[in-house]
């Protein structure tokens, strides 16, 4: 068993095994990334079709279909090496395909990565992970995605789908990939030190700030909708919950790059903070409210899992229960009482309220990794020797304050950026639909409906179609009941 020649040949070191190969890592980083896939296709879509009013389901789902689609033809084509290639500005890398064989089946290594001390020697090599560079441009592929379609909550039942496919391209060009070079590509952001372990600013925060801008410029909904805006089913928007909470283990527990122990504490750090913040948004709707909402249990869910997400593999387990009691009140308190009494925010129609569950719980996140970042963990991970929260004392009160710039770029950037992207589109298609197709819905945009029910707008006409369909099996009972009536 000594020799090479006696190993199955899948084991041998070949073109298609080379020798830097882990195969468990790519196996690890294929299936997170899978994971991260069905959060958007179909969680995100079943819980935007299901979580509206009935007659935006199809427009809601589709908007998310399209997004998906459309990002990953992007990303190949140019924006994957403008978020993790080489360095063209400190905040953007050089745009190019990621689409060659040449390029796809070396080694994956982020070329604006290495880190050096201020004297110009070398702290930490670059980030080269031991599977191809196609495992990598897929796996942070779905995560341009999610970014797109999250945000997309914002604008649910009324944006013109035409402005939307304009809009999807525009915004992972111009925005996301800023967010993403800078603080995970080797940007500034990435070499100052401020920590953001899966998304907490780069997806969440990023997503929240442009959904509320795009929100501002597309537009409201029609005020009846507004007042009146009902899941048309509640059971599959907690099927959609569920895909994008268990998806979370790809999210979290895929972005050491490689199947070690950080990816274990992310993964157990996601769930204990969801699970607490969920317990928290729900015991605060019964006190406040006398009842638990299962809407509101999924909105303190996501808030959780959002919080946790950039301090996953560099917090404790009691933090992380710490990060999920506030992820499950602030934003509740910010949802509840501070939109109701905000004129601004009651003026910009957030549909499905992401400025909170994700702009709110974001930066929160941020915050709170910038106090309880553990050195220990935090050497597993980042790049910047001897980073550390601020209760660890040294360098950890600095931290909190490249968390709040960090925060504050991204936010900055999103406004700008969204709002230039809406206007523009705004000169060539309308933002809104029109108020005839905002009446009718999905009829309307798409030619569909979510649901073909009997009697739902129509007239049963007996004397057409006779009480049953199968009259040779009941004609005695359809002419029988005729006669009663």
């Amino acid at each position: 068993m000594s020799s090479s020649s006696a190993l199955p040949s899948g084991y041998q070191l070949s073109a298609a095994s080379p020798e830097w190969l882990n195969k468990g890592d790519n196996a690890w980083q294929m299936t997170a990334a899978t994971l991260v896939g069905l959060q958007s296709i179909p969680g995100l879509v079943i819980l935007y079709g299901s979580i509206v009013k009935k007659k935006w389901a199809v427009n809601s789902a589709f908007m998310a279909l399209y997004a998906f689609s459309a990002v990953v033809i992007c990303w190949v084509t140019w924006g994957y090496k403008m978020s993790f290639g080489e360095k063209l500005l400190p905040f953007w890398g050089k745009a190019g395909p990621a689409l060659g064989q040449k390029f796809l089946i070396k080694q994956a290594a982020l070329p604006a990565s290495a880190h050096y001390h201020k004297n110009g020697t070398l702290e930490t090599a670059m980030i080269m992970p031991f599977y191809p560079m196609a495992s990598m441009v897929w796996f942070q592929c779905v995560f341009a995605a999610i970014a797109v379609i999250l945000l997309a909550g914002s604008l649910l039942g009324r944006m013109n789908i035409r402005a939307w496919m304009a809009f999807v391209p525009l915004w992972l060009t111009f925005s996301y990939t800023v967010g993403a070079f800078s603080l995970w590509g080797g940007g500034f952001l990435f070499h100052w030190g401020v920590m953001d372990y899966s998304g907490g600013y780069v997806i969440h925060l990023s997503s929240g700030v442009a959904g509320f801008t795009a929100a501002y410029w597309v537009g409201p909904r029609l005020t009846v909708d507004r007042e009146r805006f009902p899941p048309n089913n509640v059971l599959m928007t907690l099927a959609g919950a569920g895909l994008l909470w268990m998806g979370w283990a790809g999210f979290n527990g895929g972005d050491p790059y490689t199947a070690n122990i950080d990816s274990s504490m992310a993964v157990l750090n996601t769930n204990i903070c969801a699970a607490t913040s969920l317990l928290v948004w729900t015991w605060l709707d019964v006190i406040f409210f006398g009842k638990p909402s299962v809407i509101g249990a999924v909105q303190g869910m996501i808030t959780g899992l959002v919080c946790i997400t950039p301090g996953a593999g560099l917090v404790q387990g009691w933090a992380a229960i710490i990060m999920g009691v506030l992820s499950g009140s602030i934003p509740w308190f910010t949802m509840m009482v501070v939109h109701k009494k905000w004129t601004f925010l009651q003026k910009v129609d957030d549909t499905l309220g992401v400025v909170h569950t994700h702009a709110v719980a974001g930066y929160l996140g941020g915050i709170l990794t910038g106090i309880f970042a553990e050195p220990t963990l935090c050497s597993l991970f980042l790049v910047v020797t001897g980073s550390r929260g601020g209760v660890y004392g040294g360098s950890g009160g600095v931290q909190v304050l490249k968390q709040l710039v960090g925060g504050a770029f991204i936010i900055g950037w999103n406004i700008v950026s969204t709002s230039i992207i809406c206007v523009l589109i705004g000169l060539v298609i309308p933002l809104r639909m029109s108020d005839e197709q905002l009446m009718i819905g999905d009829d309307a945009v798409h030619g569909e409906e979510a649901y073909a029910l009997w009697g739902d707008g129509e007239k049963y006409d007996g004397t057409k179609h006779g009480l049953y369909p199968d009259d040779t099996l009941h004609g005695q009972q359809a002419s029988g009941a005729t006669q009663v009536l």
